[in-house]
């Protein structure tokens, strides 16, 4: 539950709602990963879909499924409005989601890719979409409304559709 202590220390919870979404969401992943009694897992489970119907899917309006691997530190400066995370995707530490994005699968016709991996203090603007198996490197930038489906350097900035780099650090 250190994830969780890190989550509240970062964000402000005016509103109980966000809190109780953290608190689903941490509460879903200690289960999924840790709790290995068959039976018992199943109920927590149970509990868990109903609290992440609740208060993730319904009042936050967001998509962060147990499975999810997100580290501890994530800010979500307007709760989860919006917010889709496929459940296979990776979340480091200190990161910044804003409303409406997307972290997520690319399908083609012909090829499906994997979830994207954002490594630690990544900040994605509102209603980006990251999209495939590709990696964002540690305290990179994602533009507001940027498409990302290739790689991000480290601490660069991606911006448009499809995003480009336009700042990239010196090596």
């Amino acid at each position: 539950m250190e994830n969780l202590k890190r989550d509240i220390k970062v964000n402000k919870f005016s509103d109980p709602t966000k809190a109780c979404l953290f608190i689903t969401y941490r509460l879903g992943n200690w289960v999924y990963y840790n709790l290995k009694i068959p039976l018992f897992r199943e109920l927590v489970l149970f509990i868990y879909k109903i609290l992440d119907l609740i208060f993730i899917r319904i009042i936050n309006n967001a998509q962060i499924p147990a499975r999810a691997k997100i580290g501890g530190g994530l800010r979500l400066p307007h709760g989860g409005n919006g917010i889709i995370i496929h459940p296979n995707a990776e979340i480091g530490e200190n990161c910044t989601i804003f409303h409406q994005v997307t972290i997520g699968y690319k399908d083609s016709p012909t090829k499906s890719y994997g979830p994207p991996i954002l490594k630690n203090s990544v900040y994605v603007g509102a209603g980006a979409k990251i999209l495939g198996d590709i990696i964002i490197e540690d305290e990179s930038i994602i533009g507001a409304n940027a498409v990302v489906v290739k790689n991000v350097p480290l601490k660069s900035t991606a911006v448009g559709i499809p995003a480009q780099i336009i700042k990239q650090a010196k090596k």
